[in-house]
């Protein structure tokens, strides 16, 4: 494989971008939006200028993997001649059924379609295509540039030959991949999700206040970030979105998302992305806990 599309220039599709390019590979970065595009392309320069400073890669790295990188706003021409094409779309089951429609339609017969997707069904997003053995899940991880895992998620009907080709690419970004089975939430979300959940409950029912919540996470359990924070990073809504699925896949009320996780993405308070979630992420601030209901 040498040429990459990558639909989607938000947070999940200009990281998987940023490393196929910084990889050599060629990528067309396509997105409806031509902010989004430019908004993607100066986050991936300034990821770069951050690992130039600390000596990780030189100038000419960083000048060779931006001329990599063509961006696109339509679909079709983007996708022209690619070997594979990677959705990074919002975690929408429509919007990624949509999607995967038109890859199949435009895209070269041989094209593998990949979905970054973090818990919405591959034989699902497969079943809308002609080449359910070309269609598995990439799930990276964020940051991308950094995190070193990608979740291979095999559909019902994914072949070996399309596995065995991601799992390699994978392993030339230097990532490591792990082979998962196709159900809600595959591996990570399904572990990761209720725990989250259930800090959100915690906090909640007054049992504690966010940086208490958090710093018994890192100290007590050795996580690098507490899990209120994790989910500011994530986006309260992605979380929300992966929750929903789980709840209607498994029918089990253990994967319900907490009512307080609820109101605050309906009040748009969506983490980091939002600038507010359990903390503020406002220059004055600097992730401070955002109000005095979230204190113990």
């Amino acid at each position: 494989m040498k040429t990459v599309a990558v639909i989607g220039a938000g947070t999940m599709g200009n990281g998987i971008a940023h490393v196929f390019a910084q990889n050599n590979f060629k990528v067309h970065l396509i997105d409806v939006s031509k902010d989004a595009l430019d908004k993607g392309i100066a986050t991936i320069t300034k990821n770069l200028d951050r690992m130039v400073a600390k000596d990780k890669i030189s100038e000419n790295d960083k000048k060779n993997t931006l001329v990599n990188i063509t961006p696109f706003k339509e679909l079709k021409l983007g996708v022209s001649n690619v070997d594979l094409a990677i959705e990074a779309a919002t975690e929408n089951v429509t919007i990624k059924l949509k999607i995967f429609k038109e890859l199949d339609d435009v895209c070269d017969a041989n094209t593998i379609l990949a979905s970054n997707t973090s818990s919405i069904s591959i034989t699902q997003i497969a079943a809308a295509t002609s080449r359910p053995d070309k269609v598995i899940g990439m799930h990276f991880m964020n940051p991308v540039p950094i995190m070193k895992l990608v979740e291979i998620i095999r559909g019902y009907s994914t072949s070996n030959e399309t596995t065995t080709a991601i799992m390699e690419l994978s392993e030339k970004l230097s990532k490591t991949p792990t082979e998962v089975n196709d159900y809600p939430g595959f591996v990570a979300n399904r572990i990761l999700m209720p725990m989250i959940n259930e800090a959100i409950e915690t906090l909640h029912h007054g049992v504690a206040g966010v940086e208490e919540i958090d710093t018994v996470m890192k100290l007590g359990m050795a996580h690098p970030m507490g899990p209120l924070q994790l989910a500011d990073f994530i986006g309260l809504d992605v979380c929300l979105s992966i929750l929903n699925v789980m709840h209607d896949g498994f029918k089990n009320p253990k994967y319900a998302p907490s009512p307080l996780l609820v109101n605050m993405v309906m009040a748009g308070k969506k983490g980091v992305k939002s600038g507010e979630g359990f903390y503020d992420y406002s220059e004055n601030r600097k992730a401070e806990v955002v109000s005095s209901q979230f204190k113990k």
